[in-house]
């Protein structure tokens, strides 16, 4: 799907039929034909607009003459089941000489706040280093929004482990590690291109932007500490909530194990007063209460001597 935007008619955002400059094309998951269309309306390098759509590409920066794809990792929380599930996938942003392209496989809430012009100070799609910037801080603060989501998530399953330790808990808490995972790799690899931005120079930056561009990267290195600080935090509850299980485990089995031992005694009795030979109260009428008052003496012996033992 094709979206043309732009904020050349006096400042206003809206949509536009046709592409002209100053334009913001926004290519979501486009099909064959609609690749090929753009890339010969703006001349742009065809490997440029396919990056964004392969879900394994590295981000990076590459430049073409007059064009320049940056090419970074963005937040996406997905619902399954009673559960959200958050991952990243790549977004490509172009920039050519009159247009800023914006390309990527599944919508994205970072981009809607621009529809939605919830955009702190506004912005202008003319601008196009500008804007470039301000999809980067979006991104970053996205990134900070989700992992506040999924440590507030985090508690939520160890308050539900303390009170029962289903499974359901446990694979919840391996899900919100993993997505810890891919965000803090993708964080590390967004640095890189901002660092590469900022040192190289390989898109122009006015003095108005610089102070933006920081703030972009202070953000990003404020996202990879939480995201780092979270996850140590939640491997470490995995870690103890194992050994909890563990330690139940062998607290059980000790119970169960007494309880074989204690169980054993009266089964003993029974199995060799059982048998058909001539054995002690053999003759005596109360014969059989001996017998019974012998294994249950023998068993409380072999219950104090556990007990003693703390093996209940």
């Amino acid at each position: 799907m094709i979206s043309i935007f732009s904020t050349a008619e006096n400042n206003k955002f809206k949509e536009i039929d046709s592409i002209e400059p100053g334009a913001w094309i926004h290519l979501l998951d486009p099909s064959e034909e609609e690749i090929v269309s753009v890339r010969d309306a703006l001349n742009i390098e065809d490997e440029f607009i396919r990056a964004a759509l392969d879900s394994e590409e590295a981000v990076r920066i590459d430049v073409e003459d007059d064009q320049t794809l940056v090419l970074v990792d963005i937040p996406l929380v997905t619902s399954e089941r009673n559960s959200f599930v958050y991952t990243t996938l790549p977004m490509g942003i172009i920039i050519t000489a009159d247009n800023i392209i914006t390309v990527c496989l599944e919508e994205t809430s970072i981009l809607e706040d621009f529809w939605n012009q919830n955009i702190r100070g506004g912005f202008d799609t003319c601008k196009k280093t500008r804007f470039l910037l301000q999809l980067l801080y979006k991104n970053a603060s996205k990134y900070l929004q989700y992992l506040r989501q999924i440590d507030k998530a985090s508690t939520q399953v160890e308050n539900a482990l303390h009170k029962s330790m289903k499974n359901s808990e446990l694979i919840q808490m391996l899900k919100l590690e993993k997505s810890l995972v891919y965000f803090s790799t993708s964080l590390k690899s967004n640095e890189v291109v901002l660092e590469k931005m900022l040192k190289s120079r390989v898109i122009k930056n006015y003095p108005d932007d610089l102070d933006l561009l920081e703030d972009v990267i202070v953000e990003n290195k404020q996202a990879i500490e939480m995201g780092t600080i979270y996850r140590d935090i939640l491997s470490g509850t995995m870690d103890a909530f194992a050994s909890v299980i563990s330690n139940n485990l062998n607290i059980v089995m000790k119970i169960l194990t007494s309880l074989t031992i204690i169980l054993a005694i009266p089964t003993l009795f029974a199995s060799l007063w059982g048998m058909n030979v001539p054995l002690p109260f053999a003759s005596e009428p109360l014969g059989f209460v001996w017998v019974i008052v012998i294994a249950g003496v023998c068993s409380g012996v072999a219950a104090y001597i556990l007990w003693k033992k703390k093996m209940f």
